[in-house]
């Protein structure tokens, strides 16, 4: 194992008894933000999140790190679990009563709570300086650049990759690299076998994210660079016209009513030939020794005429709440967590990539061999995972006009439409563009968008 990255500022022991105070306790270096440092009485730092896909992440996270940091912060650290489709109205709840939670993590940019929360960028600052620069994905999904604030702090993000059964691929000789591939051969084994393709185009999170990685390859998408909308346009009735005819030739009406479990079981179970999901689906199967698992292959996004890109998966991003009532703890658990990033990425089987990439040096020969990935390279195709992979606000910043079309699910709805054949493209591309005009306006309205 590789020892922490030079660009750290103050090295950190990579034992399972890392000092997680090291920070924070006597004789260490003092935090360059000197509000930071941790108060001499017991104080409570409460964190909301969701419970994790990887077990082991959690028990790790609960047990080890959380244990260890409140004994070196002499700080009481609760956790609560909120299931992953309440985190929006569980905020929300919070927001109105003007209390709850020190921490809330969320799994995608909540851009819509800006105002609620502080800006976070003493923490990216402090981070940057101790565990070198974070990526551009991570910036492009928590700063508002027309209000020059951090709405939030991002450790990690999920890749989406493409999950496939390479026997089934391999019988029918072609590779799953493009969407036009992917369409033909999807077709084909439907036809063959009866077993369909599985891209959900329901009103969840799976969906929303795997449709954008679609609109991307076509050269769609909401909005440009600068923040202006963009989703009328010929690219993005091309991309609802494909997933049209991908969904009449090779997928079945189970799509439209998808969970954010629904492709992991799919696959699980044998009933699906691809899907765009995280590693959740291998790791699953292997964990339960599920047989088909080891038939189960990753690729990176699928080519489409334009680009070849990935939109997250998840993002994990923590906000403080303006409200909080331990604000400098909060500031310190992040800080110190990111310390410790590469005993998270382990315990979470290599499922939450690093934001900053300095915390896990050695991330290609972790992904290169995997004690329980068969084969043991399996999960290497996720070594470039940040550069093909791009913020649900791609190409411009995430904000909250994306992130109220992202939680109506303006997008999904559009293509779900069309595939129905309820309306037509050119009225389903229409109707989702008066939605995000609207959208777009009121946050304009608002302040938070030039």
């Amino acid at each position: 194992m590789s020892n922490a990255s030079d660009k750290q500022k103050h090295p950190i022991d990579r034992g399972r008894r890392r000092a997680i105070g090291m920070l924070a306790v006597a004789g260490a270096a003092p935090f360059l933000i000197p509000r930071f440092a941790h108060a001499h009485k017991k104080k409570r730092l409460r964190i909301a999140q969701y419970t994790h896909f990887v077990p082991q992440y959690d028990e790790w996270f609960e047990n080890e790190f959380v244990k260890q940091w409140g004994e070196a912060n002499d700080t009481q650290v609760i956790i609560d679990r909120v299931g992953m489709t309440s985190l929006g109205s569980r905020a929300r709840a919070e927001i109105e009563a003007g209390k709850g939670h020190d921490l809330f993590m969320f799994l995608h940019p909540p851009s819509v709570f800006e105002d609620q929360v502080i800006d976070h960028r003493e923490i990216y600052e402090e981070c940057t300086q101790r565990f070198g620069k974070p990526l551009d994905l991570a910036i492009k999904s928590t700063y508002n650049p027309f209000t020059k604030r951090y709405f939030g702090f991002t450790d990690s993000y999920v890749p989406d990759p493409v999950n496939y059964r390479q026997d089934l691929w391999d019988e029918i000789g072609i590779k799953p690299d493009t969407w036009d591939a992917i369409r033909r051969g999807g077709a084909k084994i439907k036809r063959s076998t009866g077993i369909p393709v599985g891209i959900g185009l329901a009103p969840e999170l799976d969906s929303n994210m795997a449709i954008r990685s679609i609109m991307l390859g076509f050269g769609s998408s909401v909005q440009d660079a600068e923040g202006h909308l963009a989703l009328d346009s010929r690219a993005t009735r091309n991309a609802v016209d494909f997933v049209t005819a991908l969904y009449g030739e090779a997928m079945t009406e189970e799509v439209f009513t998808w969970d954010p479990s629904s492709n992991n079981r799919m696959m699980l179970a044998g009933h699906g030939s691809l899907t765009l999901n995280a590693i959740s689906v291998t790791r699953t199967g292997e964990a339960q020794r599920i047989p088909i698992a080891r038939r189960i292959a990753l690729a990176p996004p699928a080519a489409g005429p334009v680009n070849r890109l990935g939109v997250i998966h998840l993002m994990h991003c923590y906000v403080i709440w303006k409200f909080a009532q331990n604000i400098d703890g909060a500031k310190q658990f992040l800080v110190d967590y990111l310390g410790s990033f590469r005993e998270a990425f382990l315990a979470s089987k290599l499922y939450n990539f690093p934001c900053f990439p300095d915390t896990v040096p050695d991330l290609k020969q972790l992904l290169a061999k995997d004690a329980m990935a068969q084969p043991d390279d399996k999960y290497s195709v996720l070594a470039a995972a940040a550069d093909w992979t791009v913020s649900v606000g791609h190409p411009g910043f995430a904000n909250a006009a994306i992130d109220e079309i992202y939680s109506r699910w303006v997008l999904s709805d559009m293509f779900a439409e069309a595939a129905r054949g309820r309306v037509s493209t050119a009225d389903a591309v229409s109707k989702a563009v008066k939605q995000t005009e609207q959208i777009f306006a009121h946050w304009r309205a608002v302040g938070r968008l030039g």
